[in-house]
């Protein structure tokens, strides 16, 4: 099972947006674990992820966390502000699934 994580400041923004992007995946029969949590856990979970997505609070931090998650292979990416905003799940899922390798 592929795993997302959403990164933004405190974890708890990027929820609802969590959940949407969980509806879409379900309704497609695709099996992701989709987790937000705060950018200051990435070292924790930059190990464990298939694709790390930052939600635009963080987005500053792009470069930086993109560096950092080289060595592992996973990609990051900012989340699309219109499709935060507006909580398009299967949207930004789409994006998750197609920094995938092996897409779904």
């Amino acid at each position: 099972m592929k795993k997302i994580f959403l990164c933004c400041a405190a974890g708890i923004s990027t929820s609802m947006l969590v959940e949407k992007m969980k509806q879409a995946a379900v309704s497609r029969n695709i099996a992701v674990e989709i987790t937000a949590v705060p950018v200051s856990d990435f070292e924790q979970i930059v190990t464990e992820a298939d694709v790390i997505l930052l939600g635009p609070q963080v987005k500053f931090q792009l470069q930086s966390l993109s560096s950092a998650a080289a060595p592992y292979g996973v990609p990051v990416a900012a989340i699309d502000m219109m499709q935060y905003g507006s909580m398009q799940g299967d949207k930004v899922l789409d994006h998750a699934l197609s920094l995938l390798p092996n897409q779904q």
